[in-house]
């Protein structure tokens, strides 16, 4: 039988912090991360890799 999912682990989108443009969907740990994440990527709008910060997904 399958387990419930125990772990604490949250959908959440990256945002590009230049263009705003929002591509990268990721989880997180929210008991060990509990600050925002920050990641430098590569946005291809900007054309140039730029700082990503974590955003809400929006249904």
């Amino acid at each position: 039988m399958a387990n419930k999912k125990t772990d604490a682990r949250t959908p959440i989108g990256m945002k590009c912090s230049k263009c705003g443009y929002m591509r990268r969907h990721t989880e997180k740990n929210t008991k060990n991360t509990t600050d925002k994440l920050e990641q430098r990527k590569y946005c291809p709008r900007c054309k140039c890799v730029q700082v990503f910060k974590e955003a809400k997904i929006g249904k």
